[in-house]
């Protein structure tokens, strides 16, 4: 594990006291909605776009301090860690690495100051991890940009003010930010999914796109969006962390109440290794998420490689796995009921080995760059 300064450790400490003072009663309530309340707290204390710029109100402080600001929430309420990861590191993140100083004024500043939503639309009817085979489409019309097409399982499709958009331009892939009220635009479907998270699916029919609402356009540009999913596999292996602590603590506290055959199931030794193999596993994501993290800030484009951050997102993902599946034998038909925590965690935390990047599609990453470049590609 890293060595984290006083700052990091007081962010940690302070985030953690917040949550359960302020969080914790409702945790586990919200079925699928956006923890309103919540989120205008952090932003009251100074808590929300910790990694952004001060220029667009952000704290100008860095990826790392946001990951721990993860944990440390979502080792609480969950659905309160969701929006802080989907607002730190998937779409407003582009925006932020990638977009012109227009765009970041108009939509990462509402963000910051006032609360609203953006969300990240790439996924297509016949174009899930095959982004090549994506149909959404950027043309040249009169002298503008006209975008056409459909996304579908766009998460907090319905309630968001802005989306990050990906879309085939002439040149090549690109990806763009369109207003959700511009005309033309149609969320004309939402699906509820198992963890109870609303997802859209969109049309675009002929949205004009501003030329400063384009992020990234023709292969060398887009090199750097798909870059920008690094940061979004490393949030992801911070949201399986959290929800493996919470499942920890839930755990630990359930042993040593419930009592059985005289004794708390706690000094069982089964029980006991169960918790040993929890913890430790654990512990080996968190580090790996972290080094990762710290490496990839120091890295002169700023950003985590793909082999270790494909293999953060692997690991944690099947971990929470574990976790939470160690955790709901420990509570027995207790965890197992509806509406449990424990169950929840078991819905939520499953999602990780399919969002962001299935578990294959980590693994291909990996391999391929093993390939490339042997075993010298993990020092």
């Amino acid at each position: 594990m890293l060595s984290y300064t006083d700052e990091q450790r007081m962010l940690f400490d302070t985030a953690r006291g917040m949550a359960e003072d302020e969080f914790a009663a409702d945790a586990f309530t919200w079925q699928g909605e956006r923890p309103v309340e919540n989120v205008e707290l952090l932003m009251d204390r100074g808590f929300f776009g910790i990694n952004f710029d001060p220029e667009y109100g952000g704290g100008g402080m860095t990826e790392l301090e946001a990951l721990l600001l993860i944990e440390a929430i979502g080792r609480v309420c969950p659905d309160t860690a969701r929006t802080i990861h989907t607002q730190h590191f998937v779409a407003p993140h582009s925006i932020h690495r990638l977009g012109t100083h227009e765009a970041k004024e108009k939509y990462l500043r509402p963000l910051l100051e006032d609360g609203e939503f953006v969300c990240f639309a790439v996924s297509e009817p016949q174009a899930g991890s095959d982004v090549n085979a994506m149909d959404t489409s950027v043309s040249e019309e009169d002298g503008g940009l006209v975008l056409n097409g459909e996304k579908m399982w766009v998460s907090g499709g319905g309630e968001a003010e802005a989306a990050v958009v990906w879309a085939r331009f002439p040149e090549g892939l690109g990806s763009v930010v369109v207003d959700m009220d511009a005309p033309g635009v149609d969320v004309f479907r939402e699906d509820v999914n198992m963890s109870d998270h609303r997802q859209a699916q969109i049309r675009f029919d002929d949205v004009e796109i501003p030329e400063i609402d384009v992020l990234s356009r023709g292969k060398r540009e887009f090199v750097e969006q798909v870059k920008a999913l690094n940061w979004e596999r490393i949030s992801a292996g911070a949201m399986s962390n959290a929800k493996a602590l919470c499942a920890l603590d839930r755990s630990l506290e359930y042993a040593q109440h419930r009592v059985q055959f005289d004794q708390p199931i706690a000094d069982f030794q089964g029980i006991e290794w169960k918790l040993a193999d929890m913890a430790t596993k654990i512990e080996t994501s968190r580090a790996l998420t972290h080094v990762t993290t710290a490496r990839g800030l120091e890295r002169e484009d700023g950003v985590p490689d793909r082999l270790h951050s494909s293999m953060v997102k692997l690991q944690a993902a099947r971990m929470v796995d574990d976790v939470v599946d160690q955790a709901l034998q420990i509570h027995g038909a207790n965890g197992y009921e509806r509406g449990h925590p424990i169950e929840q965690l078991y819905r939520i935390g499953r999602r990780w080995r399919i969002a962001g990047g299935t578990d294959e599609i980590q693994k291909n990453g990996i391999a391929s760059v093993l390939k490339d470049d042997g075993l010298d590609a993990l020092y």
